[in-house]
């Protein structure tokens, strides 16, 4: 009993001192979950869904939590930190326990330390991080291990060699200078406004250690071809070697449907005769088994899911281009959704939280979201998979702008980058593909917005459509539009309008609506909003949602096939959201805008 105690005691000590090190900070608006962070266990999933070692569940570590930081001067060290920083909320973020702005004449650093279990002996050890934005620089005991450039995707390094026995140190240096370089930032700026939000800077997403074989299986790329009726996998393995043998097994509740084998680095095709088909009304994954040999020996096994559909166009009887999901016209609509939260900002503060905005679009009836100007972690993919939504992912904008014409096909001069720049652009939207290449739901690659940072519009369109040919490619959404891709996408606020009709493309509204309503006791600034139109109460929101509803449906006969809606949520002074920014009002009647938006998705059955 006195044993019991006095481990309660400890315990209760432990959990005291860890919360004086940690607060959320700032006195804006904050989303319930942020009540729900734990500064032990942040965001405590497996961040990798899409590939799992089920057979060893203690194969992995979590380095979420609270971590030493300092802000220094550009190209200094700092000789002591400044506090504790709680990952993988932003420096800039209320979560993060800090809330400072970094700026492009300074550096962020990170210091924490760790300890490799004696079972992962004879393994190899990997320091994975979901995302960090922007230049990242990794030590690990002393010894640089690796650097990493880009915000919105993960990488890793092989840290083995460089860890010791006992504790091991683990140093992380950010530079991320925002808005003052040609970097892919999204909406964030260091002068926030409008449609314009907070930079985001440092790590944002899991940090985390795996333990692997000495030979492991680095990557699955799983391509469906539904009119073959097949699965095409793809494995890159570490120290690969021509008479290494890869066997997939498919499975439907743990059941074996189909399976193949290749050897090296071939490709195995897996045939269903008949597939079970992925959709937002009937959102079905298969289980898939990836197994790794060599000579006989099982090397490694890794777990996954897949789902067959496909993405296409197609002409209707009347001749218009439609989008089709397995080969059928569905009309996509969906809200633009930004990612953004008041307390984490592009981090979600829990899984749950993640999730919320998700499931309230579904439950508003829509079938689709585009994910606008942000790439999210591989969790929200997982969940729009499994949930079943279509995702239209954009590439996070950045680089100067050309001139802007939205409502004819361009004739102007596209913005010129530097070679550093353009490179970069390549770089980073080819790693975004290559790492969200496995989710089921992505249906739509969306390389340019609203003419942001655009540039050599047909050449990007044509690359990403060869790169990557089982998914639509909407080149330039809201405008400088070319005859290029699957999609010609107009914007028009606030409401519906069918300026151009493009009889070889799928005609789309790419964003929409902008419905603006002030709800007192859950804005980021109470005395700073903005709306692009502005209303006074819920059900005049409802009434001009369904007005706009109704123009779009009859433009939906003449051409439309896809239509966004502008937006799921408020984000900071922007109030255009259907839901509050802190996600604890909705700001429309949510059965009327079931109905009217089921009616709209339901329109080219």
């Amino acid at each position: 009993m006195k044993k019991n105690l006095v481990f309660a005691i400890f315990a209760v000590l432990i959990t005291t001192t860890v919360s004086a090190q940690w607060q959320p900070v700032g006195n804006r608006i904050r989303t319930e979950w942020a009540e729900k962070v734990d500064p032990q266990h942040v965001l405590p999933e497996y961040p990798r869904p899409q590939m799992t070692r089920t057979q060893d569940p203690n194969g992995w570590i979590n380095l979420n939590g609270l971590w030493d930081y300092a802000i220094a001067p550009l190209g200094e060290k700092p000789t002591q930190y400044n506090g504790k920083i709680l990952v993988p909320f932003a420096v800039e973020s209320s979560l993060s326990g800090v809330g400072k702005s970094l700026g492009n004449n300074n550096e962020l650093w990170y210091n924490r330390t760790f300890t490799v279990p004696a079972k992962w002996s004879g393994k190899r050890v990997l320091l994975h991080f979901g995302a960090v934005d922007w230049k990242t620089d990794v030590w690990v005991n002393g010894i640089s291990i690796g650097s990493h450039t880009g915000g919105y995707t993960p990488f890793e390094f092989d840290i083995t060699a460089a860890l010791k026995k006992g504790e091991n140190e683990v140093k992380v240096r950010v530079w991320d200078p925002t808005e003052k370089s040609f970097q892919p930032r999204g909406k964030q700026t260091s002068k926030p406004r409008s449609i314009w939000y907070t930079a985001v800077s440092g790590i944002w997403q899991t940090v985390w250690l795996e333990a692997v074989p000495q030979q492991y299986i680095k990557q699955l790329r799983t391509t469906p071809d539904l009119d073959r009726k097949l699965f095409r996998i793809e494995t890159t393995i570490s120290q690969a070697q021509p008479d290494d043998l890869v066997e997939v097994r498919i499975l439907d509740g743990g059941k074996q449907v189909a399976a193949g084998r290749a050897l090296g680095s071939a490709a195995v095709e897996v045939n269903i005769a008949e597939p079970k088909l992925w959709s937002p009304d009937s959102p079905f994954l298969y289980d898939m088994e990836v197994t790794l040999l060599r000579n006989g020996k099982v090397l490694d096994r890794v777990q996954s899911y897949t789902a067959m559909r496909k993405f296409s166009i197609g002409k209707d009887q009347q001749g218009i281009v439609r989008l089709q999901l397995n080969n059928k016209p569905m009309f996509q609509f969906g809200p633009l959704d930004q990612g953004w939260w008041p307390d984490g900002l592009y981090t979600a503060p829990t899984d749950e939280a993640l999730v919320f905005d998700i499931i309230k679009t579904k439950e508003m009836g829509y079938n689709m979201i585009r994910k606008h100007v942000k790439v999210e972690p591989a969790r929200w993919y997982y969940h729009c998979d499994r949930l079943g939504v279509v995702v239209w992912q954009d590439m996070p904008s950045g680089g100067n702008n050309p001139q802007w014409q939205n409502k004819r096909y361009f004739t102007g001069e596209e913005a010129h980058r530097t070679v550093e720049s353009e490179n970069n652009f390549r770089k980073e939207w080819k790693e975004i593909i290559d790492a969200l290449h496995w989710s089921a739901s992505i249906g739509v690659w969306v390389p340019f917005n609203e003419a942001w940072g655009q540039f050599k519009t047909v050449e990007i369109a044509e690359w990403t459509k060869a790169y990557d040919p089982s998914r639509l490619v909407n080149p330039a959404s809201g405008g400088n539009h070319y005859h290029t891709g699957d999609m010609l996408d107009m914007h028009n606020y606030p409401h519906p309008e069918l300026i151009l009709l493009d009889t070889k493309r799928a005609t789309v509204l790419g964003e929409y609506g902008g419905i603006g309503y002030v709800m007192k006791g859950h804005l980021w600034a109470p005395d700073r909003n903005w709306g692009y139109i502005r209303l006074k109460s819920e059900k005049e929101v409802t009434d001009t949602y369904e007005k706009y509803a109704d123009m779009l449906y009859q433009q939906i006969k003449r051409g439309y096939s896809g239509a966004v809606y502008t937006q799921t949520t408020d984000v900071e002074i922007e109030v255009n959201g259907l839901i509050t920014y802190d996600r604890k009002k909705i700001k429309v009647d949510m059965e009327r805008i079931r109905k009217i938006n089921e009616r709209i998705c339901n329109s080219l059955k």
